[in-house]
């Protein structure tokens, strides 16, 4: 019997447990029960109850809609739409140049080297002086040519003695022969011997100008006007007619020649601007062509295309060209660096304002008015024109698009008020 109770109870206490209610001040967690244990109690008063939590919940959503108000009251207001100035792009004319770096060299370049051999003895002209056709520059010692010369003459006294002894003989024999005292032989004989000894003396006169030729290779002259250029020898140096290095250059400088190389696509591109039927036509009817000096600083008297040579080198794909330039004054000399500005004429160009504009990393930019007057910022591609005021626009733009003359930092996607802006007054004479 008493078992019995003991069960049921054990029963009764395990529905009430269940329900979460044991007692009045203790409730226990159904998830909590612990079969050893039987229970694992906790205080009854950290339960809300249910009342309550009908009340706390309406109050939850009345503070959260009240923040919500008070964040919308610290949202400011979108900014107002600012006014700026609009250019539609249409075709104009314009003149871009193409920069390519050049070497400069006199119209006329001599190398001075010896003919013959011997130790340099003087040096009258300093290196990059001004010398004059005919000026005395270099002096080479050898006493085997003067020697030779002295040598030559004697053979050439020699000579005309033999010859007069010969030429009196024939006056002797050819009395003799008339009178038939003598054969006609001796004569004969005789009048060879003079032969071959005005003969000798003619090989003793070209002994004596070869001798004196070769003299006077040892004293070297300027054969041009011009400006001496280095010399890599020293006085008592030996010199030979076989060394590779010459004494000297001298560079004739009044006009001078830049070499440059273009590719064959700018070749091409210069060529559709300018009339003619052949590309000698075509380079002689290009404008005159400008020339930057090394300080970046441009050269005053302007340049003509000449010639072109006449293959296109496989190796780089280029082809050789030079314009000459006049140089009164000697400021250019041979052997500068410099580049060489080709222009080229544009009929139906694209021209942005360089203060529509900015750079990032080498690249320009201009912001694209876009439907609903809303802007963007695109990348464009293009060459300056010579003043630098322009772009002429290669990439990013179209005939017709709409562009923003100021303005900077704005961001994609802003409204604006566009104000047209007048092309023609803009542009100028451009």
């Amino acid at each position: 019997m008493r078992l019995a109770a003991l069960m049921k109870r054990e029963a009764i206490e395990k529905q009430e447990v269940s329900r979460g209610i044991i007692g009045d001040k203790t409730t226990l967690a159904p998830q909590w029960f612990n079969p050893k244990n039987k229970y694992i109690y906790r205080n009854r008063s950290n339960i809300m109850p249910l009342h309550n939590r009908s009340i706390a919940v309406p109050a939850a959503v009345l503070f959260f809609f009240a923040s919500c108000q008070s964040d919308t009251k610290n949202v400011h207001p979108p900014a107002k739409p600012q006014t700026y100035s609009v250019l539609t792009l249409g075709p104009r004319s314009a003149t871009i140049y193409n920069d390519i770096p050049a070497t400069i060299e006199g119209i006329e370049i001599v190398q001075l080297r010896p003919f013959v051999d011997g130790y340099l003895e003087k040096i009258y002209v300093p290196e990059g002086s001004d010398v004059k056709k005919g000026q005395l520059l270099f002096q080479i010692k050898n006493p085997v040519y003067e020697e030779a010369v002295v040598t030559a003459k004697a053979a050439i006294q020699s000579a005309e003695a033999d010859v007069e002894t010969a030429r009196m003989n024939v006056e002797k024999v050819r009395p003799l022969v008339e009178k038939d005292i003598v054969s006609k032989y001796e004569l004969d004989a005789a009048q060879y011997t003079l032969q071959s000894k005005e003969a000798a003396l003619d090989q003793a006169k070209a002994s004596l100008r070869n001798a004196e030729t070769n003299l006077g290779y040892t004293t070297l002259r300027s054969p041009i006007t011009g400006v001496m250029g280095t010399i890599p020898y020293k006085i008592g140096d030996l010199i030979s007619s076989t060394t590779q290095s010459p004494l000297a250059s001298i560079s004739r400088i009044d006009q001078v020649y830049a070499y440059f190389a273009i590719t064959e696509k700018q070749l091409l591109n210069l060529s559709h601007s300018v009339p003619g039927a052949t590309l000698q036509d075509k380079l002689d009817h290009l404008p005159a062509v400008s020339l930057v000096l090394a300080d970046g600083s441009q050269y005053p008297q302007k340049g003509k295309l000449e010639t072109a040579s006449g293959f296109i080198n496989t190796s780089g794909g280029d082809i050789s060209l030079k314009a000459q330039f006049v140089n009164p004054t000697g400021l250019i000399r041979s052997g500068a660096s410099a580049i060489v500005r080709l222009p080229r004429t544009i009929d139906t160009a694209l021209l942005v304002p360089q203060s529509a504009t900015y750079e990032l990393q080498d690249k320009h930019f201009v912001y694209l008015l876009l439907e609903g007057n809303k802007i963007i910022s695109i990348p464009i591609a293009g060459s300056a024109t010579n003043d630098g005021k322009y772009l002429v626009v290669t990439q990013g733009l179209k005939r017709g698009d709409k562009i923003l003359l100021n303005g900077f930092n704005l961001r994609d996607s802003t409204v604006v008020i566009p104000r047209p802006a007048n092309a023609d007054s803009l542009y100028g004479n451009q």
